[in-house]
């Protein structure tokens, strides 16, 4: 494929933004590669600066549950912009909002909306802090919880991607009372909370890992953590920027009927646009400024924008609840077709799903954990990315992230994705 465009393009943003981009991730250098730059995309599908087209994967990294452009909800945002964009004073939207998603979610009560993923969790971990009086928090090795300085240690994604411990411009003393364990090892959660449990404030996870390659809990993991925040006092906090709305209309709580204290949101929430929410129980939510004195503030926090885009995509969800039951269809069919192709070609492929989001890893499984993930090849997975952008599917651009599916991929789609893996993988080990 032809990508002079792109390839011109990169070369101008590395002159005027670190590393040619705005997230480190999409740069492409974790499968030693230049990034492609998209000039519109439609349904489940992106075309690039040259005019190829690709069936897209990443759908803006989960967002796009309803793929790209879906007309309720560009009609919604073009409605709301033709209005203002801004105000800085709240709008009936917020509310409306607001109301669908204590509705959806079951442990939310109330809802505060910002701007990112990254906004949400820290301003949930201040909240749960100033609610417990307390300093400690428990995170997981290759959760990752988006780049405030407290949360960016043994984190996955783009960390993991570019092989950065944590980050320069992070002082030691900040992360003093962060305390980092093994995904999906209760045993070693308990005996540590035995340890400092009345020390802890929360304990913070995503409840399907979504930062490391995909990565389901195992049994009784997420209910184990919910048991040892109650003995100990802690709150449980439950990071569901990825997976909120996307696995159950109510998210990986009601997927897995584990209720956190308090919830993270981001993503689909947005529609595709800017956006992120911390919820819980009115109890909790109620110390939150201007109710408590717990602060925490957004100048476009709940923007109409955001707020029409939102609303069009959760009242879609809402509306139309086999919507899930005809992803997790499509995802057991792509997921069998890549097992299927792997096997052919001889190799060793690992697929992880939990409805429409998954990975294939280069390694023997079961994944269970960060440092299962660090056995995988991800040298051959960087080779098979660019074999499957040549055949014109989008792959996260790197091993340790996830693949997203959405109603407007067709079983087509589907197929030929399958065909497209099947014949790189022969081409790789033939």
């Amino acid at each position: 494929m032809d990508r002079r465009k792109s390839y011109e393009l990169y070369g101008r943003a590395c002159k005027v933004m670190p590393g040619g981009v705005n997230s480190p991730v999409r740069s492409g250098r974790a499968v030693g590669a230049e990034p492609i730059f998209v000039a519109n995309a439609s349904g489940a599908h992106i075309w690039d600066e040259d005019g190829n087209r690709y069936i897209d994967y990443v759908c803006s990294w989960g967002p796009l549950i309803l793929g790209h452009a879906h007309p309720e909800v560009v009609k919604a945002v073009k409605g709301a912009s033709e209005k203002g964009t801004s105000y800085g004073i709240p709008t009936r939207l917020e509310v409306q909002m607001a109301e669908l998603v204590v509705e959806m979610v079951p442990s939310i009560e109330m809802v505060r909306f910002v701007n990112s993923g990254t906004e949400a969790t820290m301003s949930a971990l201040r909240l749960a802090r100033g609610v417990t009086g307390r300093s400690k928090i428990v995170k997981f090795t290759g959760c990752y919880h988006g780049h405030s300085d407290c949360l960016l240690v043994e984190a996955g994604s783009g960390i993991a991607t570019l092989g950065i411990p944590g980050s320069p411009g992070v002082p030691k003393e900040v992360v003093l009372h962060t305390i980092t364990l093994p995904y999906n090892d209760g045993a070693v959660v308990e005996k540590v909370m035995d340890e400092v449990g009345r020390e802890v404030a929360a304990i913070i996870v995503e409840p399907v890992a979504g930062n490391m390659g995909v990565i389901p809990p195992e049994p009784d993991f997420l209910e184990g953590l919910r048991n040892i925040c109650d003995k100990y006092g802690a709150l449980l906090i439950f990071d569901e920027v990825i997976t909120g709305f996307r696995l159950a209309s109510g998210g990986a709580q009601e997927f897995y009927s584990v209720k956190p204290d308090i919830t993270c949101l981001g993503k689909i929430i947005g529609g595709g646009l800017p956006v992120g929410a911390y919820g819980g129980g009115r109890d909790i939510m109620a110390q939150v400024a201007p109710e408590g004195n717990i602060y925490q503030a957004g100048t476009l926090s709940g923007n109409p924008l955001a707020m029409a885009a939102g609303i069009a995509t959760l009242s879609i969800l809402k509306e139309k609840p086999e919507i899930y039951s005809e992803l997790e269809k499509k995802g057991a069919y792509l997921e069998r077709g890549l097992r299927e192709v792997a096997k052919h070609a001889g190799v060793e492929v690992t697929v992880q799903r939990v409805g429409s989001m998954g990975c294939g890893f280069f390694g023997k499984g079961p994944i269970k954990n960060f440092d299962d993930v660090k056995k995988c090849d991800t040298e051959l997975y960087a080779r098979f990315w660019k074999g499957m952008l040549d055949e014109g599917v989008y792959l996260a651009p790197s091993q340790f992230e996830a693949f997203f599916i959405s109603t407007a991929h067709t079983v087509e789609d589907l197929d030929r994705t399958i065909e497209a893996a099947g014949r790189v993988l022969d081409k790789l080990f033939s």
